[in-house]
């Protein structure tokens, strides 16, 4: 049984939080007006998971205070959604094109590889660069943990955003990424005072399929700053996951997952 860690510190924002509810972050958000009013409720637990009341809850961990963990019982999912101009659709489509030889599981292998690398090498205005716009996206993801979904792993990166998470029971996949891109969509453009479409419109999914799936996934989200070049480790990165966890277990030798950290 894993045993429960919690933090006190500062919101990358510089809020301090010490028994953290989401009024001591600097964005209150209203997700209905952007999810079409879905239900906030859940029972205490779901899936056979503890859910923390939110004034147990620490560092914005509120399902949760031990290692993220797979259960298998829940469709986990493993979402990449990225900015309007940072994949164009020629490319895609040349993509499709040059794949369409192969057999299905190597297409979808390279299909996933390109668009990843892709993203990874910082094309288009990588607006998530400026860390005010960053600290929109990753308090959006925070908002709900434990409420609405179990977020084990998430990475704001310059031009898209990775997150893991497994929707409860009344919320489904669809629901709760739209009401992300529909809410830090609104916002970021009010601080860039811009209108006009912030996200691209189709997302990057894939639900986990077992507990070696989870951890390779959970690995990819938390070292992808770190594959993109942008830090020497992935706990040097300050939107993500990695930074709240994996420092603390460097030391203890393993990954946040659980998985021996490489040498």
């Amino acid at each position: 049984m894993a045993t429960a860690i919690f933090i006190l510190g500062t919101h990358a924002s510089g809020v301090l939080l010490t028994l953290s509810t989401y009024d001591k972050l600097p964005i209150a958000i209203n997700h209905n007006k952007h999810a079409g009013g879905v239900r906030t409720q859940m029972p205490k637990s779901f899936k056979g998971r503890l859910v923390l009341p939110i004034e147990q809850a620490r560092d914005g961990w509120h399902s949760r205070g031990y290692f993220p963990h797979f259960d298998g019982k829940g469709v986990t999912q493993h979402v990449c959604f990225h900015l309007f101009d940072s994949l164009p659709q020629s490319m895609l489509a040349r993509w499709r094109e040059e794949l369409q030889a192969m057999a299905q599981k190597e297409a979808d292998v390279k299909w996933r590889k390109r668009i990843q690398d892709f993203l990874d090498s910082g094309y288009g205005a990588c607006c998530l660069r400026e860390d005010r716009l960053a600290a929109i996206v990753e308090t959006a993801l925070l908002h709900f943990d434990g409420q609405r979904y179990a977020l084990h792993a998430w990475c704001v990166m310059p031009n898209h955003v990775h997150a893991l998470f497994t929707p409860a029971a009344e919320f489904k996949m669809s629901e709760i990424l739209h009401s992300w891109k529909s809410f830090t969509a609104h916002e970021c453009n009010k601080l860039l005072r811009r209108t006009g479409r912030f996200w691209a419109r189709e997302p990057f999914d894939r639900y986990i399929r077992n507990e070696r799936h989870f951890q390779n996934a959970l690995r990819y989200i938390e070292d992808n700053p770190v594959k993109a070049r942008l830090c020497g480790k992935a706990d040097d990165w300050r939107w993500s996951s990695a930074r709240r966890r994996l420092g603390s277990l460097r030391v203890l030798g393993t990954h946040a997952s659980g998985v021996p950290l490489r040498k």
